[in-house]
């Protein structure tokens, strides 16, 4: 049984969609903490079980019969990241999997600014070191990211953020459809993957000129200190951890953390992944 945890979300559910054109259904299980959210999964087949990772007893059962457990990771922040995730692992072990895969980031390191970085980080830590072969998917930052983070800043024709650095932006729906390859290939890929990444990466200047060009009107790009950013981020609504914690994005950037690029996506997709420009042109 191939396992995927939160496979209701926006990523977990494009996996489990690509992995059922991949195996048989019947061998594809999506644990979640709400079953009766699923109704597109057992459309397609899609086994169900409850599993939460805060109930780690429910993960153990939910895990049940596992060949294969791909955890997504935990929408949360910090060492109560960290406790879910290592759950996720100890449940998965418990049911015997043979492989235990992870959505890590390809900034992924433990000194990092941006501090969801770091906790992923860790919880490869915490895969190297629980005796089950693993594969940590390093993806590229979401593309989708970006544009919560610019908001509508580029229809209104100015964007106005912090000192940056490229960015290699990843649609997550490439993403989707590369994990489910990786998690239907049985174990070919081992440990830390390379970065799962678009084949550019892009600066927000870079964005504010494809914004321009799309719209036929100029997009300004404005830096502003960091600490007026996240003053009127907070002033939006955007509650002051989070604000703090999107700047640090900024700052990761700015040390060429999101720069890297590599072929192994458009691999796994055997195709170009979508590329920013396009990202923005759907979203103007």
């Amino acid at each position: 049984m191939l396992i995927v945890t939160g496979a209701t979300g926006h990523l977990g559910r494009g996996i489990v969609r690509h992995l059922s054109t991949r195996v048989p259904t019947a061998r594809i299980c999506g644990s979640i903490r709400d079953p009766g959210k699923a109704a597109e999964l057992t459309d397609l087949g899609v086994q169900v079980r409850h599993g939460d990772f805060a109930e780690p007893e429910s993960l153990v059962k939910a895990f049940s019969g596992a060949e294969q457990v791909l955890i997504v990771s935990a929408d949360k922040l910090g060492e109560e990241a960290r406790t879910l995730h290592r759950a996720a692992i100890a449940a998965a072990r418990k049911a015997g999997a043979r492989r235990i895969l992870y959505t890590s980031h390809m900034g992924a390191r433990e000194d990092s600014p941006f501090a969801p970085a770091a906790q992923h980080w860790h919880t490869e830590q915490d895969l190297d070191t629980c005796s089950v072969p693993f594969t940590a998917l390093r993806h590229g930052f979401y593309a989708e990211s970006c544009l919560r983070m610019v908001g509508d800043q580029l229809k209104t024709g100015e964007l106005r953020v912090p000192q940056d650095g490229p960015v290699s932006w990843t649609a997550r729906a490439d993403l989707a459809e590369a994990d489910a390859a990786i998690l239907a290939s049985e174990g070919e890929w081992d440990g830390v993957t390379p970065p799962l990444t678009a084949t550019e990466a892009v600066t927000m200047a870079d964005i504010a000129a494809m914004a321009s060009d799309v719209l036929g009107r100029e997009v300004r790009h404005t830096i502003v200190p960091d600490e007026d950013w996240v003053t009127v981020t907070i002033e939006a609504g955007v509650p002051a951890i989070y604000a703090k914690m999107l700047l640090g994005v900024f700052r990761a950037a700015r040390q060429g953390d999101f720069a890297a690029t590599d072929p192994a996506l458009r691999e796994l997709l055997g195709r170009d992944p979508k590329s920013m420009r396009d990202v923005v042109a759907s979203c103007v």
